[in-house]
């Protein structure tokens, strides 16, 4: 199965509302319009978003006589795809990088960051994981069967520990194997917690000092929230917190393949400027995939 196949089936429950508009191809009526900026809501991607896409379509339907519904699924992937930023770089392929990964419980970040080191490994990075989620014994636990399966070093500490402090252990251990890419699983927090947020930004900044340190020249760390597309516009609210707490520099959405809101990854590239960076689709290394705008609303739509 192809990355574009692979796509569509993971997002087949949030494309089944907008096929049952365009299904049947017949002509564009007042209905049709009013139907489509409804299920466009219904998918979490936004009033405001959907009324303006549903607009500039009416529009150009009325510019190249475009009269069938049929005819306009094209360019209502081409339209949606514009809500979306582009990374100015991927941190998991252009390296060295040190990535942080962040956001709420069971979103889930230690899948995301396994699943990440074994594709990296496997395109021939040197990559090091390090557990900073001092709290649950079983993130430490689950990391270390990602490290082993993907032949990849975790760094730890006891449960408890100063996850500060493991980030700093999992650069020095980086600097002295020359790694190309660093990734730490942080612990899941509640975005309306100021404290644990507070917290949270003295790990993004004792990371980043260390990174500037590193023997072969400064490591770039990037801050990337991981967000269940089921959560719908909670999503959102999640990703202005900690994006006003951290200053992010990107999102991975995982679960799309569980809901039919995913509209979701639209609603916070374009409210927040924020890239995409990857999409999970599925339970397999090769369902967490690198985002293409294009591919994802072409899926989407059913194009």
């Amino acid at each position: 199965m192809g990355l574009f196949d692979a796509l569509s089936r993971g997002l087949e429950r949030s494309r089944e509302a907008l096929n049952e508009i365009f299904y049947f191809g017949g002509e564009v009526t007042e209905e049709f319009w009013e139907d489509l900026e409804d299920t466009l809501v219904m998918g979490d991607m936004g009033a405001d978003i959907a009324m303006d896409v549903t607009d500039d379509l009416r529009e150009l339907a009325a510019r190249k006589n475009l009269t069938t519904a049929r005819q306009l699924r094209g360019a209502l992937a081409d339209r949606l795809a514009e809500n979306f930023i582009a990374p100015k770089h991927d941190p998991f392929t252009e390296t060295p990088s040190c990535v942080l990964f962040v956001g709420i419980n069971g979103a889930g970040k230690t899948t995301t960051v396994g699943k990440i080191a074994s594709s990296a490994h496997e395109a021939g990075k040197k990559v090091v994981i390090g557990s900073a989620d001092t709290f649950r014994a079983a993130a430490i636990e689950q990391l270390d069967v990602w490290g082993e399966r993907a032949g990849v070093p975790v760094v730890k500490r006891d449960r408890g520990a100063d996850p500060a402090s493991v980030c700093y252990d999992v650069l020095d251990r980086a600097d002295a194997e020359g790694a190309d890419l660093v990734l730490i699983d942080t612990a899941g927090r509640l975005h309306t917690s100021p404290e644990l947020m507070r917290e949270l930004a003295k790990v993004v900044n004792v990371t980043r000092k260390r990174a500037e340190k590193m023997q072969a020249g400064p490591m770039p760390v990037y801050v990337v929230l991981v967000i269940d597309a089921a959560t719908g516009q909670n999503g959102l609210v999640q990703a202005q917190e900690f994006n006003d707490a951290l200053g992010l520099d990107g999102v991975i959405m995982t679960k799309l393949d569980g809901t039919a809101k995913g509209g979701i990854a639209m609603a916070v590239a374009s409210k927040l400027s924020l890239p995409i960076l990857r999409v999970g689709v599925g339970e397999r290394i090769e369902d967490l995939q690198a985002f293409d705008a294009h591919d994802f609303c072409r899926a989407l739509v059913g194009e």
